[in-house]
């Protein structure tokens, strides 16, 4: 019963927080573009589509393990072993998730406050 609590636990601190920062970033442009809008528009259309497809497999695999984790506690039953598959399953799309689109931008440097006269 406490290992079904500890995978809902950590299926929902990892997967809710990637699921907000992945909408958040799936638009979002970052690296080299070209300076004309219409060069890079299959590309861009390619690479929004498959972050669309990796949150849809991250929220599919969190539900199934937390409506699994949280079932299998109330009913005081064993999980099925696919159950720890999609926890990892979850664990690494909520990763993948997090460190490449789920980021936030970069600070930019802000200027000096005295810069020094030449």
């Amino acid at each position: 019963m406490l290992v079904d609590i500890v995978l809902a636990a950590v299926t929902a601190a990892l997967a809710l927080p990637a699921l907000v920062l992945g909408t958040a970033g799936v638009l979002r442009r970052r690296g080299r573009f070209s300076g004309d809008p219409g060069a890079d528009r299959a590309s861009r259309i390619v690479v929004v589509v498959l972050r669309g497809v990796a949150l849809l497999l991250l929220l599919g695999a969190a539900a199934l393990t937390l409506v699994s984790t949280i079932g299998a506690a109330i009913q005081d039953v064993e999980l099925h072993g696919f159950v720890y598959v999609f926890f990892v399953l979850t664990a690494l799309l909520a990763l993948l998730v997090l460190t490449t689109f789920g980021r936030r931008a970069p600070r930019r440097a802000s200027p000096r406050a005295t810069p020094a006269r030449r």
